[in-house]
């Protein structure tokens, strides 16, 4: 980026230095400015905004062409987008320079402004192809916050970015056949496929769609065989920039249609024992005499795209075939994630959690033990359902249903899911179906009691270990994990789903720990009505029968609840010697 910055008067030198710092400039006077317009990329005026407009107004020709335009005061307090903030880059140039003067940033632009997202620009910022080159209409509406569809065939990075950050009056879909164009003013849409729609619409095309191309020997005319077939291809709605490359049998790589289309694609060859191997739905006896593969244009855009469903089926010509199929890579499929929803309080959950829940399309959540205003970001038009009420079978069923719809499903549970979870049983019905799944980890209720206890619950040189475990109730515990034999090394323990059994729990544990032992009766962790009783070992059945605490209590045990004696290693005297190398 070649840039400028234009110092008006010496009390601004600070600032502009560090202006030519950050956008590696030079400094010009005002005078120099018309001479190397044409050529820069990015202006800065240190000084008033009026010297700044009236230098620049006489230049001015097009947005697509005009350079940046910065204007900051000579105290670096403030920093405004004058001119090419969207195209130019003016806006995200200022955000940056405001950062590092510690300024405040001035945009005018209203998606910008808004947090909207920036119409103009996703199609340069992701690689994504645009049919239209003026959008005035399109992002008028948008930032006035007309109902918005969005269409999103096909997934990359750039739709991730747009599905974990929705802005504006905006509707996903993933289908053409569920948007009701009626119920919208704008469509935006990002797929190899070209749609005519009555409404407004941008449409954005990622390259994503590998050609197969069979040939009659010595196909021709060569540039009419290649007019039909891409005639062919966008009668079927397949644009022709979302074609990453073309793909034929290697004895085709001389005949003179290839040749033509190697000057504008990259070009992949196969040989017919490759082609032969796979399975197409439309063989040919012919092509096997011909070529020695049943094969070429299906087998060719197969192989070339990892994706055996074709996007479209041999069409003839002539004397020529062609097939084509999206990359596996953008192919967006159905997942399932498995969200650890925190103990309690909605805003535990980690980004990465949230994200999953406002991109879902179905939000199965443990309503006994996940608050359902964990589930209120979902998208409009998603499916929430609490599995209190269901078994095994009906959930997993459930979710088959919107897996096979090619749906995004979120299964949300309490806590961290590794941690006396249920997903075990989940994740091998997952395994038998193969389907995709994934789990996004949460924080455990022991956290939270570690927390709301203002405790540390290691301490050095008299307790380095946490053990999490249960009370042995309808559920067995195994013989070498009995409560007692854990309690032996006077660990911090933190014991789950235990209440009910409190007796029995601190009978076992007073086998070992001594019975002045601090103790917690945590209650509803992070909950609105969180209630945590504090106590020794020898008095915790009285405290959890008194204060009729349930099944949804953590029970801690251990000298490190509010202890607050001894040091941590790394702020002894003996570790000194790490900070001391750390500053050098």
């Amino acid at each position: 980026m070649k840039a400028a910055v234009v110092l008006i008067s010496e009390k601004g030198k600070a600032v502009a230095d560090k202006a030519v710092a950050l956008l590696n400039a030079e400094i010009i006077s005002r005078t120099e400015v018309p001479e190397i317009w044409n050529s820069l990329d990015c202006l800065v005026f240190v000084g008033a905004m009026g010297i700044c407009v009236r230098t620049v107004a006489p230049l001015l020709k097009d947005k697509h062409t005009d350079p940046a335009v910065i204007c900051v005061d000579s105290n670096g307090k403030e920093v405004v987008s004058v001119l090419s903030g969207h195209v130019g880059g003016a806006n995200e140039i200022a955000g940056k320079l405001a950062l590092a003067l510690g300024a405040h940033p001035v945009i005018t632009t209203q998606t910008d402004g808004s947090g909207l997202w920036p119409l103009d620009l996703l199609a340069k910022r992701f690689g994504w192809a645009q049919q239209d080159e003026d959008l005035n209409r399109q992002i008028f509406l948008y930032a006035e916050g007309k109902p918005t569809a969005i269409l999103l065939e096909v997934e990359d990075e750039g739709t991730r970015w747009l599905e974990e950050n929705p802005a504006g009056n905006i509707s996903f879909f993933y289908r053409f056949e569920d948007i009701d164009l009626k119920k919208f003013s704008l469509l935006l849409t990002v797929s190899p496929r070209l749609r005519m729609v009555e409404i407004p619409n941008i449409q954005w095309t990622p390259r994503c769609v590998h050609i197969g191309i069979g040939l009659a020997r010595q196909a021709g005319p060569a540039d009419k065989v290649i007019e039909e077939i891409f005639k062919c291809l966008s009668d079927n709605g397949i644009c022709k920039d979302a074609i990453a490359n073309i793909s034929s049998a290697d004895i085709k790589k001389d005949e003179p249609v290839i040749k033509e289309l190697e000057e504008e694609f990259s070009t992949i060859f196969y040989d017919a024992g490759q082609l032969s191997e796979i399975s197409v739905p439309s063989p040919s006896e012919v092509v096997e005499k011909c070529v020695g593969t049943p094969s070429v244009s299906e087998a060719s855009a197969i192989l070339s795209s990892g994706n055996a469903n074709l996007l479209l089926p041999k069409q003839k010509g002539s004397n020529w075939t062609v097939a084509a199929a999206v990359d596996s890579a953008y192919v967006r499929q159905a997942h399932i994630e498995i969200v650890g929803a925190g103990p309690g309080d909605p805003d535990l959950v980690s980004v990465r959690g949230r994200k999953m829940l406002q991109k879902a399309d179905l939000i199965l959540y443990a309503g006994s033990l996940v608050p359902k205003e964990l589930t209120l970001c979902a998208k409009p038009g998603a499916t929430v359902v609490s599995s209190a009420d269901m078994d095994l079978e009906q959930q997993c069923a459930l979710m088959k249903e919107f897996y096979d719809r090619g749906k995004f499903i979120v299964r949300l549970h309490t806590g961290d899911p590794c941690i006396f979870g249920a997903i075990q049983e989940q994740m091998a019905f997952f395994d038998k179906h193969d389907m995709s799944y994934h789990i996004t980890p949460g924080i455990s209720s022991f956290l939270a009691a570690a927390a709301e206890l203002r405790s540390q619950f290691t301490i050095p040189e008299r307790c380095q270990t946490i053990i999490l475990t249960r009370g042995e109730g309808r559920t067995p515990m195994p013989e070498k994990e009995k409560l007692h034999l854990l309690a032996r090394s006077n660990s911090t323990m933190c014991i789950f789903l235990s209440a009910a059994i409190v007796d029995d729990v601190q009978k076992e544990l007073l086998m070992e720990y001594p019975e002045d032992t601090p103790v917690a009766a945590c209650y509803h962790l992070t909950w609105p009505d969180q209630k945590i009783y504090r106590g020794v070992l020898r008095d915790l059945a009285r405290i959890v029968k008194d204060n009729h605490l349930t099944l949804t209590t953590m029970l801690v045990v251990g000298e490190a609840i509010d202890n607050r004696q001894g040091l941590s290693e790394l702020y002894s005297r003996n570790f000194t010697h790490l900070f001391r190398k750390a500053r050098e």
